[in-house]
């Protein structure tokens, strides 16, 4: 019964609750939540999953103590994920006390330490959960995969950035801690010959253990500047990498993800120690085909992945590739008097020759950086040159600069040119999963550590967004009626 208390002379009433009221819930879980609640969708989605393509064995006659079953235990972490709740206390907490979490678990209530062995021993099964939640999309006409665009951001590893430290660092660390191993040992040996048994070395022991412990840390790492020619390794987690960001500098990974054009769905995520967006348009785009089994039409990303050696592997595959070059994305129309654009390029004698026609031959090349040297003929040329000073003040005279793919350059900046609608669309497209997965998902960071563990969170949050988007473009009547229906199953 409510209760109502109003002051004399106003109209409004305060309402109370009474905790001693009876009929609080209804007497099935099933009747917690309504038949339009988003959390059906996640229940539908989890349901249609092939686990066997995951790699978790569902088998209901295995011997042994009983565990939670994997469904369960998988539906609870996209959820909680898709609100925000990462950390495996608040996921416990929440199948006790939210109303959708316990009608999604059917009244399972896992403590923190399965939930987060769970996530910890399945980090490969996760990788694979957004692959099955785009071929999904695909099934549904959600996604044509035609035009991809491709964008990163920099998201903080869980790991301190003072933990990075440079290959001299640790073998200083390993020689220190070598010495105090074996100071523990005589003082192991100490405790034991004592007389009448005097003494534990209980806490010397666990000190011990805690130092080799360390000491196998710090050796793997120096095995990890062998293996990847990196300068610095962050001891805490070797994966990741100081990166630079508006935040700040921090031990962080760069998550890449390619988005369809048609809905803005992720078609693929992946987190990747890489500093720099350089190298990764080719691999997150060959990708994203694979997911989908079948070429894009056109890749698309911002100037941060100019680089033509890498366009020219997707754009060799018959993608068209729509890619603003440094000098079109700082819009650098006006070229200085004596920029190389007012030099011209003779390709048949592979030579250019400047403003007042003298001409510059080849020089040499440079194969690791991809480059050709122009210089002129003479210096004194150059001397004699009204321009001298202007043009150049070299004493060996001006000299040019050209691609070895200056002319696979020089079209991809046309292709940009002709294709500006489609790059206009870019914005809208590939950042706006990453508002959604920092903002409305609370990611500032990953939980946990390594390739693998990151790769399983990116996987999670990338679905999270799929699922949101999905709920708004077909209703979530409509999909809880899609991903029920037998002729929709999630295949791998």
């Amino acid at each position: 019964m409510i209760k109502y208390a109003a002051k004399k002379g106003e109209q409004m009433a305060y309402r109370y609750g009474n905790r001693e009221q009876f009929g609080l819930f209804p007497q099935s879980i099933e009747d917690y939540v309504s038949k339009e609640d988003p959390v059906r969708v996640y229940d539908a989605f989890v349901g249609g999953i092939d686990f066997g393509e995951l790699g978790i064995d569902l088998d209901e006659h295995q011997v042994g103590n009983s565990e939670y079953d994997p469904k369960a235990m998988l539906k609870l972490l996209v959820y909680g994920y898709s609100y925000g709740l990462k950390g495996a206390r608040k996921l416990e907490r929440a199948c006790h006390h939210n109303v959708s979490f316990m009608w999604l678990m059917g009244g399972l209530k896992p403590d923190h330490k399965t939930i987060a062995e769970f996530r910890r021993g399945h980090k490969k099964a996760l990788k694979q959960v957004l692959k099955q939640c785009v071929r999904l999309c695909i099934k549904l006409d959600l996604i044509a995969g035609n035009v991809l665009f491709v964008d990163g951001t920099k998201i903080r590893a869980n790991a301190a950035r003072g933990k990075t430290h440079d290959r001299a660092h640790y073998e200083k660390m390993l020689g220190e801690l070598d010495g105090r191993i074996e100071k523990l040992l005589e003082e192991c040996e100490r405790i034991d010959r004592q007389e009448e048994g005097l003494g534990s070395s209980v806490a010397v022991n666990k000190e011990l253990a805690q130092a080799e412990g360390l000491k196998q840390k710090i050796k793997d790492v120096l095995e990890g500047f062998k293996d990847s020619g990196r300068k610095k390794i962050n001891l805490t987690d070797p994966d990741c990498a100081v990166m630079h960001s508006v935040q700040g500098s921090h031990a962080s990974y760069n998550v890449q993800s390619v988005v369809d054009d048609q809905h803005g769905l992720i078609v693929h995520a992946e987190a990747v120690s890489a500093t720099s967006d350089v190298n990764q348009f080719a691999e997150q785009i060959q990708q994203a085909n694979e997911t989908m089994n079948k070429l894009c039409e056109v890749g698309c990303a911002d100037a941060g992945y100019a680089d033509t050696a890498e366009l020219k592997n997707i754009d060799e595959q018959g993608i068209k590739v729509v890619v603003p070059s440094q000098r079109q994305a700082l819009r650098k129309k006006e070229q200085k008097a004596f920029s190389k654009s007012h030099f011209r390029y003779d390709k048949e004698k592979d030579c250019y020759f400047c403003p007042e026609q003298n001409e510059l031959p080849y020089e040499f090349i440079d194969p690791k950086r991809g480059k050709k040297y122009y210089r002129i003929s003479a210096p004194g040329l150059c001397h004699r040159c009204v321009h001298y000073g202007k043009c150049t003040s070299n004493k060996n005279g001006r000299r040019i600069m050209r691609l070895v793919l200056e002319d696979l350059k020089e079209r991809f900046e046309a292709q940009y040119e002709a294709c500006k609608e489609i790059y206009a669309r870019r914005k809208t497209r590939a950042e706006h999963p990453f508002g959604h997965i920092k903002r409305n998902l609370k990611t500032d960071g990953f939980m946990l550590r390594g390739k693998d563990g990151v790769q399983a969170e990116t996987s999670l949050l990338a679905t999270c967004f799929d699922l949101r988007r999905m709920m708004t473009i077909l209703g979530i009547t409509t999909l809880i009626e899609k991903l029920t229906a037998p002729a929709i199953p999630v295949m791998g």
